[in-house]
């Protein structure tokens, strides 16, 4: 459908709107666009990268909004910022990054739309991995980059443009924009508390169930119970509920393992991916793959060369006896998993937390606060930086300085230092040998920078 378009993506840099952009460019549409983190001069690899993928790129002030696109925006940029003005101004019609995600979405036969407070990212990039592994040229649209996809020449992985009759993509609850989509099979990895009440997020995940032919539910999680009931319902977990069933879980240095039982075959899956989350995450993808007509021991093979993705407990090496890890955990439930995981091996872990937005924090601080104080161990310790802020009118009554008092109060070690900087000077001159350095955040890029940094003073 993007063919002979053409399409303005303002915020082209994000998560969400980079992969979306390198589809409908490779599906012919004209694509340009503008980012206020380049304007800043942030991330200037990834703009390059862009650039030299033949996309425009033009300051953040309207200057590269011209009649005959379309502008792709997040539906919660405002009027006022230059480059909508601009489109305002000549009469354009304007998408939301969803809008455009779900057109494609829906125009594919093969739809699988992934969807989950935590761990669809990982999920979406399973269940491509396995399409392509099996020689199906599948169409992925991912938030996060996908390290089996990325090389020197494609680093920003977090999209793979292959067929357009098979379409994967992570799908958002957050801003109730899953209602779009209609999943041919849908996944769903889980559901708690994030930025909508459980209410809220109990009607749309059974909403976008009932759409689908198939409907892979986590039979594990107690949010996810009330959809477990629906007939187009394939149950994945370790519960003796489940069809896609797991057993036997080990923990192992390099990753872990588990057996799988599916009606009468049983398999062994060896993941490069620490954590019991994973092997659910594992567990929803050969579930998915089922769905599709794919043999559950083909997709054990491809898992067992699954790489993961950028930020997602991605180890960026190890000095002076010190191992750096990045991870995008940010909320109650993707905190848990991470730190579940730290506790599988030994070693004491320093934490870093930058949260990602002073809404966040109202939202689900007292959550977020309960899941530290509960994960971390006697000797782990937890840094605490200002929330991440890019600008705009948001309320910044509610800081970091609230986290870490309910973080205190619920036993947990944890101290709050403003500054990003100082957070990780403090953590260089605690660590010693055998710690685990963890990075935690979401929406900024620079915090892989960051732990960079980090490792190389190690070193």
């Amino acid at each position: 459908m993007a063919e002979n378009k053409s399409y303005f993506f303002c915020g082209i840099g994000g998560s969400g709107m980079l992969p979306l952009a390198m589809i409908v460019a490779a599906r012919g549409a004209a694509v340009s666009g503008s980012d206020r983190s380049r304007d800043q001069g942030r991330s200037a690899d990834k703009f390059a990268w862009i650039e030299n993928q033949g996309i425009a790129l033009f300051p953040q002030d309207g200057s590269g909004v011209a009649a005959g696109q379309t502008v792709v925006a997040s539906a919660a940029v405002e009027d006022s910022v230059p480059d909508i003005a601009a489109a305002n101004a000549l009469g354009l019609p304007r998408m939301t990054r969803a809008e455009l995600n779900a057109a494609l979405f829906n125009d594919a036969a093969q739809a699988v739309g992934v969807g989950g407070t935590s761990g669809k990212s990982t999920v979406t990039g399973m269940i491509g991995w396995i399409l392509a592994r099996v020689g199906r040229r599948p169409t992925v649209m991912n938030g996060a980059v996908m390290r089996n996809f990325a090389g020197p020449d494609t680093p920003f992985a977090s999209a793979l443009v292959g067929e357009a009759a098979t379409y994967v993509s992570e799908v958002d609850e957050s801003d109730g924009s899953i209602t779009l989509y209609r999943p041919d099979v849908a996944v769903i990895t889980n559901i708690s508390l994030d930025h909508k009440s459980l209410d809220e997020l109990h009607a749309l995940f059974g909403d976008f169930a009932a759409k689908a032919r198939v409907a892979v539910v986590n039979a594990d999680d107690p949010e996810s119970r009330p959809l477990l009931g629906g007939e187009n319902v394939m149950r994945f977990g370790f519960s003796p509920l489940a069809g896609m069933r797991g057993g036997d879980f080990e923990a192992l240095p390099d990753g872990c393992r588990f057996t799988v039982h599916f009606n009468a075959t049983q398999c062994e899956v060896r993941l490069r991916m620490p954590g019991r989350h994973n092997a659910s995450n594992a567990l929803a993808a050969m579930a998915a793959a089922r769905a599709l007509g794919i043999s559950i021991k083909d997709s054990a093979a491809a898992l067992a060369d699954f790489a993961g993705l950028a930020r997602r407990y991605e180890v960026l090496g190890q000095a002076g006896g010190v191992t750096v890890i990045d991870d995008f955990a940010h909320n109650p439930d993707k905190v848990a998993a991470t730190l579940a995981a730290v506790a599988e091996l030994p070693g004491r872990a320093l934490l870093f937390l930058q949260p990602h937005g002073y809404g966040p924090l109202r939202q689900m601080g007292k959550e977020l606060a309960a899941s530290f104080a509960k994960g971390m161990r006697g000797g782990d310790k937890l840094y605490v930086c200002d929330p991440v802020y890019f600008g705009g009118t948001v309320d910044r009554s509610t800081g970091s300085e609230a986290l870490v008092a309910a973080i205190v109060a619920g036993g947990g070690d944890a101290m709050h230092i403003a500054s990003r900087e100082d957070c990780g000077a403090a953590m260089l001159d605690a660590a010693k040998t055998g710690d685990r350095i963890l990075i935690l955040g979401a929406r900024d890029d620079t915090l892989t920078d960051f732990g960079r940094e980090l490792l190389g003073k190690l070193g």
